[in-house]
């Protein structure tokens, strides 16, 4: 036979193997786009003896939130070395003698499987996708012969983009070697001498809804979350190219500042309770060079330390300005930058083709039913 019809329950088993040996290993989660990243939640009280142990080849699986998400958060662990990730997650391994891990990935990297989870989401507020619902899922599974067809052609797409990525991790060695070494070779000075406020407001309602960014803890201008219908905007801070802006509340921000950089021509308006400020002295500061500074987890760790409050710890303008950083000559500044520059550009090719092996799975998938359909006809 050259395909099975398969309920997901039927191929998959539970590994929930915890971290019993408590080795000191980096935690992870899963984002919307099925890929594992370092968690940005605070862990630094957490018994690591409680989180899951992921190894190469093996799932990990949560329905929390599918239909509202339009989702199926779900990821294959493809590194060799191992992580932890939250007791919360399912995880499982699959029956290689009936489908390739890789084949199983593919399936569920598409929309089309993402609006069919959300479908089958309970009705609840979270629309959550329950466990036994997901191994109900019954899905068509060739042949391993075709399998095995399919899957080399996406595991050879995804090594080329990981060789590509590698390539990002030395730019960004070289960005923070070098920063390293200006803060041994020279004295660093306060910023307060080279950055002002801004506090211009949307008065005239020059920008609307269309211009209203929000601020994420990744240190990026995002679509704002809030309901703005009804809401005046006048009182909206305007934030111009080559400008910043910050929120000044880090407590449960997950130990980082919330903070961006408009690199863009666009302007944007923020929240008035945002600080936006940009640089006084560009002769002297290139605004890419401080921003640098502000997207390392070393200064996330020192705006923690230094804000203040009980109920909201804040970090104001007062304590910005008392920042300390080197300051070489613009020159130099600008020679990093364009170091920095091609590393973003390449993030951003990057992830374009995270995309286009995205977009490619369905089509692969596809091609193998059709194989299997081929093969039946003869």
């Amino acid at each position: 036979m050259k395909y099975s019809r398969l309920k997901i329950g039927e191929f998959i088993k539970l590994c929930n193997y915890t971290n019993t040996e408590d080795y000191n290993l980096p935690i992870y989660g899963i984002n919307k786009n099925k890929e594992f990243m370092p968690t940005v939640a605070n862990t630094s009280n957490v018994d690591k003896k409680k989180y899951k142990i992921m190894t190469n080849g093996r799932f990990i699986f949560s329905g929390m939130q599918t239909g509202r998400d339009q989702c199926i958060r779900i990821g294959l662990y493809e590194r060799e070395s191992d992580v932890l990730v939250s007791p919360a997650y399912t995880t499982f391994e699959v029956d290689k003698k009936k489908i390739l891990p890789e084949y199983l990935f593919m399936i569920f990297k598409s929309s089309e499987k993402d609006r069919y989870g959300a479908f089958l989401s309970d009705g609840s507020i979270r629309a959550n996708l329950d466990w036994e619902v997901f191994c109900g899922i019954e899905i068509i599974v060739p042949s391993i012969e075709i399998q095995k067809k399919y899957v080399a052609v996406y595991k050879s797409m995804l090594k080329n983009q990981e060789v590509y990525e590698k390539g990002l991790e030395d730019l960004k060695l070289v960005c923070d070697t070098t920063i390293e070494k200006l803060r041994g070779e020279m004295p660093s000075k306060k910023i307060k001498d080279y950055i002002q406020p801004l506090d211009g407001r949307n008065n005239k309602e020059l920008y609307d809804i269309s211009n209203v960014k929000g601020l994420s803890i990744q240190k990026e201008f995002i679509e704002t979350k809030a309901n703005l219908s009804g809401v005046s905007l006048t009182s909206y801070k305007v934030v111009k190219p080559e400008s910043f802006a910050y929120v000044t509340v880090t407590s449960r921000n997950s130990d980082r500042i919330t903070m961006a950089y408009n690199r863009t021509e666009d302007t944007y308006i923020v929240s008035s309770s945002y600080i936006v400020f940009n640089i006084a002295k560009p002769e002297l500061l290139n605004p890419e060079y401080l921003f640098m500074f502000f997207e390392r987890s070393e200064f996330d760790r020192y705006t923690r330390f230094h804000s203040w409050g009980s109920a909201r710890e804040t970090f104001m303008w007062d304590d910005l300005v008392e920042v300390e950083i080197p300051i070489p000559d613009i020159k130099v500044q600008n020679s990093i930058v364009d170091i920095y520059n091609a590393y973003i550009t390449r993030m951003e090719i990057n992830e374009q083709l995270k995309g286009q092996i995205n977009d490619i799975c369905p089509v692969l998938i596809k091609g193998s039913l059709e194989e299997v359909v081929k093969g039946e006809t003869v």
